[in-house]
């Protein structure tokens, strides 16, 4: 009884292919703790390359602040200009990494429920959704603020992906993570286009929207994280409760219903939460993509697909790769503005993702 076997093969249809999976074996005894041990070691790499993160971005920038300083700065204990930068970083740097952690875990959730690796919310049209639904705002409206650049971000993101899911959901099949992608892509031009024809005649008075749009960190305050953090709640709430399901989802849908899932429910729930997170951080440092498609590839590799860990792990993965993209793009321009930190991980992440597909097989999931 402490050895079990799994034989045969089966195969999963998906809008990529066929996928197969050969003769398995596993044995209690070793396999599941050596698992936990990987987690557990991804789990401290992760929050030790976070903290390590943070530091730096206290640290570097147009100045360069020393320990002495930072520990200053955070106890109070000094006012020199040191603790004053330092004071002005702090919430930078806090919302570096909560955008980070928050797109991580949308775009793990988002290929989750499309059961497509290249889901993401740029890919499949959310960033675009929202940042049309701000531009009416702004160009329209008059709205300015973090709050009111988020129930505008929410109407935006979830219209489209409501808009994209129906369109992939069109013909026969059914939703298949090819047909959401090339929803997404589309939907995503579309808007774009429409962005530019709202822009071009009102060109003059967009400069705050133009600077929200390039996807920076230099505006984020501890006001803007007060505003989101009610909604960035209730998304982890749903994260944490479909976590679960989610694994039996990846079964397919009929052993999910065989094992009680709700497969309605969860990909709702899954799916709101993916949005809502994505918003909630795009109507505070604007657009960034990337982060959410490259981010969950990274952990699986770390620890597999299990996403009560694949979640988590991918809110620490995120935060610290867009805090570190955050440093190298004010350490590259210095003693210029920072880079957009949209750009950064552009870069830094494009390279990295092409490495994983060379080094993995990328699968439907």
């Amino acid at each position: 009884m402490g050895h079990r076997e799994v034989r045969g093969a089966h195969r999963h249809r998906g809008g990529q292919g066929e996928v197969s999976t050969s003769t398995a074996t596993t044995d209690p005894s070793t396999g599941v703790s050596r698992q936990v041990r990987r987690c557990l070691a991804a789990l401290i790499l992760l929050t030790a390359l976070a903290v390590t993160a943070a530091l730096c971005s206290i640290a570097f920038g147009t100045r360069v602040v020393g320990i002495g300083e930072i520990v200053g700065g955070l106890s109070g204990s000094r006012t020199d200009i040191g603790a004053l930068v330092v004071a002005e970083r702090l919430p930078r740097t806090a919302v570096a990494l909560v955008a980070g952690a928050a797109l991580g875990v949308s775009g793990a959730l988002m290929q989750a429920v499309t059961r497509n690796p290249i889901a993401d919310p740029g890919i499949l049209g959310v960033n675009t959704g929202a940042s049309l639904a701000i531009l009416i705002g702004v160009a329209f409206l008059g709205i300015s603020g973090a709050s009111q650049f988020l129930w505008f971000a929410l109407i935006g993101a979830a219209v489209t992906a409501v808009l994209v899911y129906t369109i992939g959901s069109l013909g026969p099949g059914g939703p298949t993570p090819v047909k959401l992608a090339l929803a997404g892509v589309a939907t995503s031009a579309a808007l774009s286009c429409v962005i530019s024809a709202v822009m071009l005649p009102l060109a003059q008075g967009l400069d705050d929207y133009r600077f929200w749009q390039m996807g920076s960190l230099g505006r984020g305050t501890w006001s803007s994280l007060t505003t989101i953090a009610p909604f960035l709640a209730v998304a982890t709430l749903l994260a944490v409760l479909v976590a679960g399901p989610l694994n039996s989802l990846a079964l397919g849908e009929e052993m999910a219903i065989g094992l009680g899932v709700n497969v309605t429910r969860t990909r709702l729930a899954a799916a709101g939460a993916g949005v809502l997170l994505c918003s909630a951080v795009t109507a505070v440092v604007g657009p960034i993509g990337f982060v959410g498609l490259m981010v969950p590839h990274t952990v699986r590799m770390l620890c597999g697909p299990d996403h009560r860990w694949l979640l988590p792990l991918s809110a620490l993965c995120g935060a610290d790769l867009l805090t570190l993209s955050d440093v190298l793009g004010r350490i590259v321009s210095r003693p210029s503005a920072a880079l957009p930190v949209a750009v950064v991980t552009a870069f830094v992440g494009a390279p990295i993702l092409i490495m994983i597909a060379r080094g993995a097989k990328v699968r439907e999931l």
